[in-house]
């Protein structure tokens, strides 16, 4: 009888030692999403005009707006578009980034801005998570690249180059810049002075799916948010990179192996901060 108390109390020790255990990382996705591919990957040119005149669904417009960098007002303006000719896939496989990355697996959440190819992926663990286009910050006024962090956001705030302008879903990357990803109109090339544009429903996806800083009452910052990379160069004098898949559908493909080179020289600094953030989450708990 003394025996079976033992073994009781043992057992009931453990159990409450594993509930009361905390853990600094959030459990990842268990399965990987179900892609759906196109059945063939290939684009021929159109106009606009005729396109839109098919009565696409709102799934293949946003296809078409993603492949050619662009909005729905611009797209009506432009003289010809690239269209796929296989519309039934899911947007991401349009677009440039692969849909997992090893090296990004240990990474809870990040988002990368590929300068040349004007997109961006999200990432949950290294896999994606979502992808859409950008226009970035133009030849005058060049996006900065590197490693940032998600500070603050506002549902609707206003420019700080012109007042007039009404940025939505806006979450800021540099604090002394104002450099930040919002919604504003996409004319199909990098265009803006230094932010990041966005698409409203990719701009508000992010919006709540990134973490904002963590501040005292001080406003000294105790967690920095979610991480973002913007890499490469755009080249502004010469064709729209995207024009090239054309001939060659693959041709701004961004391999594991480059997103691995990109993330490296920042990866111990994203850990860290990971890891930071983790514990005010978990100390707040």
């Amino acid at each position: 009888m003394r025996y079976t108390h033992i073994v009781f109390f043992l057992l009931a020790a453990f159990v409450f030692a594993q509930c009361e255990q905390p853990t600094d990382k959030k459990i990842p996705p268990k399965k990987k999403r179900a892609w759906v591919k196109p059945v063939s990957l290939s684009y021929h040119v159109e106009k606009p005009s005729e396109w839109l005149r098919k009565n696409a669904s709102a799934a293949q417009k946003k296809i078409v707006m993603a492949v050619n960098r662009t909005d729905s007002t611009f797209l009506k303006k432009m003289d010809s578009i690239l269209v796929p000719d296989d519309l039934s896939a899911d947007l991401e496989l349009y677009l440039p980034f692969p849909t997992s990355v090893s090296s990004l697996s240990s990474i809870e959440k990040i988002i990368l801005f590929s300068y040349p190819s004007q997109t961006f992926g999200a990432y949950e663990y290294g896999e994606l998570l979502y992808a859409g286009p950008t226009n970035m910050g133009r030849k005058a006024d060049p996006t900065p690249t590197g490693l940032y962090y998600t500070n603050w956001k506002a549902e609707k705030t206003t420019s700080t180059f012109n007042d007039e302008w009404d940025l939505l879903w806006n979450f800021n990357i540099e604090n002394k810049l104002g450099v930040g990803f919002h919604q504003y109109e996409l004319p199909g090339y990098p265009a803006s002075h230094s932010c990041l544009r966005l698409l409203e429903s990719d701009a508000k996806l992010l919006y709540e799916w990134a973490d904002q800083w963590v501040l005292n009452k001080k406003e000294e910052l105790l967690a920095k948010g979610t991480p973002v990379i913007v890499f490469g160069s755009y080249p502004f004098d010469g064709t729209k990179p995207w024009w090239q898949l054309l001939n060659d559908p693959h041709a701004l493909d961004i391999s594991e192996e480059t997103i691995q080179q990109v993330t490296a020289p920042f990866l111990n600094d994203i850990l860290k901060q990971q890891q930071q953030r983790n514990k005010f989450n978990t100390d707040k708990d």
